[in-house]
């Protein structure tokens, strides 16, 4: 039996899972040369499943930037935003490693710029990548309006989206995670400040316009979002 001090972790562990596979499926479709139709793919259905997956554990943010955003919009304890982001990275990075020694090398996967793409272009291209998804996501999760049941399909058909439209640009990175796991093992990260930042700026003005756009509405105090809407972190015996 756990000691009540010793806090359970398992939302984490689940977002870190998550996020494990996301970068595991796909880098591996970047890195085994598929097209960015395929890649694109990858990376949404990865998210949709994971989401149905697992959603209900940990919410599935699986994305730092709607971590945050979700906090400052009043629908996640702050309390619980850094082991988020902690958990997110490591899923991240251990599946960069993994990639690398399957691979031999996992610099394909890195995010970076387009030749010739200025870095005003590539901040307002993440960024309204960012929105796109934050606003699918919080539209999804919290108004319920929204049809039921396809949290997973309409998160994760964004996800392709942005990948079609924003890939070729920036990466389409759209989550500090997925970017700064593979950069930290290949030791190279193109403007990397970017892709923290504008992630994060994008998904929070995502969520702070959708609240404007419903109306009035207060959060419910201790209310805890994720992608498939309120979850409930306590019933795994998170402190």
């Amino acid at each position: 039996m756990r000691p009540a001090f010793v806090p359970d972790l398992r939302p984490e562990a689940a977002e870190a899972l998550g996020v494990f596979f996301l970068v595991l499926a796909g880098g591996a479709a970047i890195l085994d040369g598929a097209g960015s139709l395929a890649v694109a793919l990858a990376f949404g259905f990865a998210v949709a499943v994971l989401i149905y997956a697992l959603g209900h554990v940990c919410g599935a943010h699986y994305n730092p930037a709607i971590t945050i955003a979700f906090a400052l919009t009043g629908h996640f304890p702050w309390r619980r935003v850094g082991p988020y982001l902690a958990a997110q990275l490591l899923g991240a990075l251990a599946a960069a490693v993994l990639l690398d020694w399957v691979f031999d090398g996992v610099g394909p996967v890195t995010t970076t710029l387009r030749d010739g793409l200025g870095i005003p272009a590539a901040a307002a291209v993440e960024f309204l990548a960012s929105f796109l998804l934050g606003l699918v996501i919080i539209g999804v999760a919290t108004d319920k309006r929204a049809s039921q049941g396809f949290a997973g399909i309409a998160i994760g058909l964004t996800v392709a989206v942005n990948s079609v439209w924003a890939g070729p640009l920036t990466g389409s990175s759209t989550n500090p995670a997925r970017t700064l796991g593979p950069a930290l093992v290949d030791l190279q990260g193109d403007a990397l400040w970017l892709y923290l930042a504008m992630p994060v700026a994008g998904a929070c003005a995502a969520m702070a316009t959708y609240e404007w756009l419903r109306g009035a509405r207060k959060p419910h105090p201790g209310e805890t979002l994720g992608a498939l809407g309120p979850i409930d972190l306590h019933s795994t015996g998170a402190q």
